[in-house]
C-alpha cells in the first residue's frame, strides 16, 4: 500500500482492550443480521459482533479462537478515526506480552496478528476500512509502560507490578534491566477482586451488583451505591490489596526494601486503599490505564527512528 505507516499500540487484557486513547471492555456479541444500533459494531466476514459488551471469558491462549484478532481491528478503527488517520492504512502494530511467557509465545502472537501482511478489509460503526498490519513489535507488558518514566528508572531495583483483568505481572529492574529470575505471574487479577465482592454482596445484602457498579465505588464516583453495599466494597478491597501485596512478598520482591511501581487496571484500587501500615517503601502509582499501549507505540517509534538512522 502507498499510504504512510501508522504505529498502533494495543494492549490485549483479558477484561479490556487498551489503545493509547481508548478502553473498553473486551465482550464480543456475534448477530446474524445487522443489529438495531451501528454504535460499537464491526462488520466482518460476513458477520455483525458488537464489541465491548461485558468481557470475554477467560482464554489464556488468545491465540486459539479470532475473538482478540476481532477486538484489535476495533481497536485500530477507533485509533484511526481518532486520528483523522483516513480508512486505508498501513498499520505498523505495537503490542504485548507477560514477560514469563514472552519467548515462548511471541512467534504466535505476531503470525495471528499479521495475518502475513495482507490486506483486510471490514467495516466499524459503518464506515469501511482497508488496513494492512504489515508489521508487528511485540513488548513485554509493564516494562515497556515503565521504561515511559525516566526519573524512576534511577533507582537501582524496582519492583514492577502490572495488574490487569486476570493476572498480575511482576518483574524487579536492576538499573533499569529486567531480573529473568524474579519475574512471576500470579492470577490474581482485577477479575477475582471482583468477583470475590460481587459473592460477598450477594451473601450479606441479596443484591446482584454489576461489575460496573462495583468499579465506580472503587474509583469514588458511585455516591448513588447502597451504603452498605460500600462498606461491603471497601472491607473486600482492602482485603484484596493485603492478598496482593502478600503474594507479592511471597514471590520473592520486597516492596519494603525498594519502590514498587503499580499499574494496570487495578492500580487505581492501590491508590486507595494500600497505606503505610502495609509496610511500603515508596509506591507509585500510574493509574493511566492506557499507559502500557503508550509505552509500546513510543518504543516502537524510537526504534523505527534508530533504524532510519
Amino acid at each position: 500500500m502507498s499510504e504512510p505507516i501508522i504505529i498502533i499500540g494495543v494492549d490485549h487484557g483479558y477484561a479490556a482492550m487498551k489503545t493509547a486513547y481508548f478502553s473498553f471492555h473486551t465482550g464480543l456479541v456475534a448477530h446474524e443480521h445487522e443489529p438495531y444500533t451501528l454504535n460499537n459494531v464491526l462488520e466482518y466476514g460476513g458477520k455483525y459482533y458488537v464489541v465491548g459488551s461485558g468481557r470475554q471469558p477467560l482464554q489464556k491462549d488468545k491465540t486459539q479462537t479470532e475473538d482478540y484478532y476481532l477486538l484489535t481491528l476495533a481497536a485500530i478503527a477507533k485509533e484511526l478515526a481518532y486520528r483523522n488517520a483516513g480508512t486505508a492504512a498501513d498499520i505498523h502494530l505495537a503490542a504485548g506480552l507477560p514477560l514469563t511467557s514472552f519467548g515462548r509465545d511471541k512467534k504466535a502472537f505476531r503470525d495471528y496478528l499479521c495475518r502475513g501482511g495482507k490486506p483486510v478489509s471490514f467495516r466499524y460503526e459503518g464506515q469501511d476500512y482497508v488496513i494492512t498490519i504489515s508489521k508487528v513489535s511485540l513488548y513485554p507488558q509493564g516494562y515497556a509502560a515503565v521504561l515511559t518514566q525516566g526519573s524512576m528508572l534511577d533507582e537501582p531495583s524496582v519492583i514492577i507490578a502490572d495488574i490487569g483483568g486476570w493476572t498480575v505481572d511482576l518483574m524487579r529492574l536492576d538499573n533499569r534491566i529486567p531480573n529473568a529470575a524474579t519475574c512471576r505471574s500470579l492470577e490474581l487479577g482485577m477479575i477475582r477482586c471482583l468477583d470475590e465482592i460481587s459473592e460477598q454482596i450477594r451473601r450479606g445484602l441479596g443484591l446482584s451488583m454489576t461489575a460496573a457498579q462495583i468499579e465506580s465505588v472503587l474509583r469514588g464516583d458511585a455516591s448513588h451505591v447502597n451504603e452498605d453495599a460500600k462498606k461491603i466494597i471497601y472491607q473486600e478491597a482492602e482485603r484484596y490489596t493485603k492478598r496482593l501485596l502478600s503474594a507479592i512478598a511471597e514471590s520473592g520482591l520486597d516492596v519494603r526494601a525498594m519502590p514498587a511501581v503499580f499499574l494496570g487496571g487495578g492500580a487505581t484500587l492501590l491508590k486507595h486503599h494500600a497505606s503505610a501500615a502495609d509496610g511500603l517503601c515508596r509506591p507509585i502509582i500510574l493509574d493511566d490505564v492506557c499507559l502500557n499501549a503508550k509505552g509500546y507505540e513510543r518504543l516502537t517509534e524510537r526504534m523505527s527512528k534508530k533504524h532510519e538512522q
